[in-house]
Formats: structure tokens, sequence, C-alpha cells
């Protein structure tokens, strides 16, 4: 691909959000409606280069913020990196720093289970939703009274070694990758040969783009907080929400091509989302769905949302 964005397109700015850490975060298109965008793993907010122009021209106040230990925000001295407390992050920077009393916001990956804490935790704050691609908590019994088959093949099959070692032995894993080439070249695998992507959607240059911010040792393992928490084998900063029913009206968009997500995710999303628009098959896209296919994204949304 030769649209690569600059990852200087966009003036980065910083605002405290709690326990002294600093998020870094775009802001275009101020003045506009609220739209918080979420990043995944292994992403940071530069997934939303295609996204952020389009959105904020079509009357968006567009925001993606970098999680705090990711891209150029800050590391938590708390060492909290869960979903919670990305949650409680993203509410201070919008409604406190910011000044939103409410916003829409969306997000895949760790993005979009974040934004379902967010939403119960705050009633009232998110009007509008837009998940794709991510993991979606549902009861034991509602997935058995749906019919809706556990994802016990996911859990196990070979494509899933990436999770368990950094949720397991991040220790270990980090002194295997003692480069900033050979951290870089992990967090590609996921762009590449683990085909989380649709075909020709990354070349070398957009992966670079990528890889970039987790080169550093530290904010690559701060990265895999989420999955240590997944396993319990670090602290969380509260429970998050992510059981409870969600009647906030979400638009569910599924890039079919992603061997992460399992193929559970478009019916378990009609159940944890009751006012469920979708889901709408995105094809020729992936785990990546905003970035492989941005114009469909940015077009999808922006109706949505008006």
């Amino acid at each position: 691909m030769s649209d690569v964005p600059d990852p200087g397109a966009f003036t980065v700015h910083r605002s405290e959000v709690r326990n002294g850490v600093s998020l870094a975060y775009v802001r275009e298109g101020v003045g506009g409606s609220p739209l918080l965008l979420i990043h995944g793993y292994p992403e940071t907010k530069r997934i939303w280069w295609r996204n952020i122009e389009p959105l904020a021209a079509a009357g968006f106040e567009v925001i993606a913020p970098d999680l705090r230990g990711y891209g150029d925000s800050d590391l938590a001295a708390d060492g909290f990196y869960d979903v919670t407390a990305f949650s409680l992050d993203l509410y201070v920077l919008v409604h406190d720093a910011l000044g939103h009393e409410h916003c829409a916001v969306a997000g895949g990956d760790l993005g979009g289970v974040v934004l379902r804490d967010l939403a119960t935790r705050y009633p009232g704050f998110v009007e509008r939703l837009c998940v794709f691609n991510t993991l979606v908590m549902v009861g034991d019994d509602e997935l058995a009274a749906a019919g809706i088959p556990a994802d016990e093949e996911h859990a196990t099959r070979q494509t899933a070694d990436y999770f368990f070692r950094q949720g397991t032995e991040p220790e270990a894993l980090l002194a295997e990758l003692d480069t900033p080439a050979r951290r870089r070249a992990w967090v590609a695998a996921m762009y590449r040969q683990r085909l989380w992507a649709a075909p020709g959607h990354f070349d070398t240059a957009a992966i670079d783009f990528m890889t970039e911010p987790f080169a550093d040792a530290e904010r690559l393992r701060a990265s895999w907080g989420a999955y240590e928490t997944a396993f319990g084998n670090r602290p969380m900063e509260d429970v998050p929400q992510l059981f409870e029913r969600c009647p906030i009206p979400t638009l569910v968009l599924y890039g079919p091509d992603d061997h992460v997500v399992p193929a559970t995710f478009a019916a378990r999303a009609r159940l944890a989302f009751t006012e469920c628009v979708g889901p709408f098959v995105v094809p020729n896209a992936g785990h990546f769905l905003q970035w492989e296919q941005a114009e469909i994204f940015n077009r999808a949304l922006t109706y949505f949302l008006r």
C-alpha cells in the first residue's frame, strides 16, 4: 500500500487522567458530536488513522486515545492494565478533561470489551455504540438457552498460543524478545502469518507503521496486562462489568477473515446487545476492520450515529 499515513498527520494532545497517568490522544473536529474510538491489541491510536479525518469531516469530534501503557500514553505507576482501569481512564478523559456529558463509542478487540464496561459502568454517558471483532462475554446458561456453542476449539487451537504465553509467561516471553526488532516481529505476526486480517491489507510499510510503538520493552510488556488479568495472574483495579446485557443501540459489524475472534461473535453480540443493529458482515475484512475497510466503516458509523 502506498497510502500509509504519516505518524505525524495529527496533533497529539495529552491530559492527566488518574493516579499520575497522562493519556495521549488525537482530537479532531472539536465542536462536533463526541465520538470516542478505542483501540485494541496489538494496536495503538494509529489503527484509526484512516477514520479520524473522514469522521471529523462528517461532523464528529473524534477522540482517539492511546490506552495507558500503549503508544504515547504513560506507563501506569499503579501497575493496573486491566479493562476497568482503561475504562475509568477514558471516562475521566472524555467527561472530565474534555467536558462531554455524553458520547458515542466505537471499538474492536480489547476496545470492544472496554466500551462495554464503560457503557455499563456510567449509565447515560454512552449514547450509541459500534462494536466489531471482539470477545463478547455471555453467561453459560444464556449461551446454552440460545443454542450457541462454547468456544473450546478457539481456546485450544494453535493460533491461540500467543494468548497463553502473554497471559501466563510474559517475563519468559519478553526475555526471548530481547531486541526492538524481535519485539516488533512478535507484533507483526498478528498482521501477517497469524491471519487476523484479510489478505492484502497490510504490506511492509503498514506493518512498520503499526509495530513501531511496540519496539519498547516496557510498553510491549504493559500491553500484555489484559491477558494476564484474564488468567488471574495480575491484579485488577476493579471487576469489569461485562456480563450485563447492554440496552444501548449498538451497530455490530463483523470482518469474517479473522482467525482470532470466535465464529460465535455475531450470535453472542445479538444476545449481549439488546438493541443490536446487525450484525452486518463486511466482506474482505478481518480483525482490523476499521483499517481494512475504512470507507465502509466510516460511512456505516456516520449514518448510524446520524
